[in-house]
């Protein structure tokens, strides 16, 4: 009786000694495999080896989402708008080179992720003959000066489009269809061309956008019949038609409109309208052209749409100092993702400056470079500073609180 109970006993030790060893490997090997991937549960729960919430973030096999902000900022100036001045004074040793009159813009353009620049006149090159006011076409190096300058937007619909006919947009076409590259708007080859191009999304650091130009004015110069694709001509219902096939693609719908009084520093009764019906459309940025000098800037729609009325002329030989000096904006487009994933787009953090086209210093040659206002001697415009601020009261009448100075300096 003594020796089977021990033996009994000794048997049941040897078990429980067997199934505790396996209770602890299996532990062991587990606590080993949770310590030696803490780096997966680090990138999955947001947790490290030392933390306390590993263990809950393992329980729980939660996934925390953070909100996330995208931004790209947007550089903005008037109209290129190509007289002879400026065209005989590129012209040097058998070619048209105009990147010398950009050379103080460059390093402005290389600090953000978009340049835009409105070509008011037509770039229908050499082979048809150039020509100025009233009936302009310009030098193809114009365009080659902006690129290299690294603008890479650009509006075509203006009320100079049709100033050499068919001929002259289609060659202008070409040209800017041998530049991807660029977000062109505003001048097409067929309706096919026009709405492929309408609905293009671009994107640019996570942030999609969309870009469109119109023009209200055409100097008296319509389209032949049945081929309004060559320029533009605002209408709503073509907005209406337009905006609607991108809005729901895309973070932000760009518009630039040419559109507004000649030499008024007013905004008219039409600008307004139609700002506000693009951005009853959901258009958040509104870039004005044609006036040829600088008005204000504001946010309407309680703060959904944010419009630059005119930019004024950027490189010209119009006129006087009014038509020499030119605003460039900055704003960011900023993409807020919420931790739900939904997301709120909006145009931010505008900021300005003033550019002057310096040229005929002294009486002397034509010697067109731009620069911008607190860059200028009194030598190159006599006064400056005051000037400075009596066009940056223009601007500022509807948004006072407008930062002057551009994130580059």
């Amino acid at each position: 009786m003594g020796k089977i109970k021990k033996r009994r006993k000794l048997k049941w030790s040897f078990l429980t000694i067997v199934l505790l060893i396996l209770v602890f490997s299996v532990c062991g090997f587990g606590g080993y495999l949770v310590w030696s991937h803490t780096d997966v549960l680090q990138k999955t729960f947001g947790v490290s080896k030392t933390s306390s919430k590993s263990q809950q973030a393992v329980k729980k096999l939660s996934l925390k989402k953070e909100s996330v902000d995208y931004e790209a900022k947007i550089f903005m100036v008037g109209d290129s708008l190509i007289h002879t001045g400026v065209y005989d004074d590129a012209y040097q040793n058998g070619v048209y080179d105009f990147k010398p009159m950009l050379q103080f813009v460059k390093p402005i353009v290389s600090q953000y992720d978009l340049a835009y620049y409105n070509q008011e006149t037509v770039l229908g090159g050499t082979a048809i003959g150039l020509s100025s006011y009233p009936r302009f076409n310009s030098p193809q190096e114009v365009g080659d000066a902006f690129l290299d300058a690294g603008f890479n937007m650009v509006s075509l619909a203006t009320n100079h489009t049709m100033d050499r006919g068919e001929d002259g947009v289609l060659r202008s076409v070409q040209y800017w269809n041998q530049h991807p590259e660029v977000a062109s708007s505003g001048q097409w080859s067929s309706y096919e061309e026009r709405e492929k191009d309408i609905a293009t999304v671009y994107e640019v650091n996570h942030i999609k956008y969309a870009f469109i130009s119109y023009t209200i004015w055409n100097n008296g110069l319509s389209t032949p019949q049945g081929k309004d694709y060559l320029n533009n001509e605002y209408s709503e219902e073509k907005a209406a038609h337009d905006i609607a096939a991108v809005r729901d693609q895309v973070d932000f719908v760009i518009v630039a409109m040419h559109w507004g009084t000649e030499y008024y520093w007013g905004v008219d009764a039409k600008q307004e309208e139609i700002a506000h019906y693009l951005s009853g459309l959901g258009v958040d940025l509104i870039i004005g052209a044609h006036p040829h000098v600088v008005e204000t800037v504001e946010y309407i729609n309680d703060g959904k749409t944010f419009v630059i009325y005119s930019l004024g002329n950027f490189l010209s030989d119009q006129l006087d100092v009014d038509n020499y000096t030119g605003l460039g904006m900055e704003v960011t487009l900023r993409k807020h993702v919420k931790e739900d994933g939904t997301f709120e787009n909006k145009v931010v953090d505008p900021k300005a400056e003033l550019f002057y086209t310096v040229n005929r210093v002294g009486g002397g040659r034509a010697n067109f470079r731009i620069k911008t206002y607190p860059s200028l001697t009194e030598g190159e415009l006599h006064n400056y500073m005051g000037l400075y601020e009596h066009y940056k009261a223009i601007v500022n009448e509807r948004y006072p609180n407008l930062t002057w100075g551009l994130t580059w300096e």
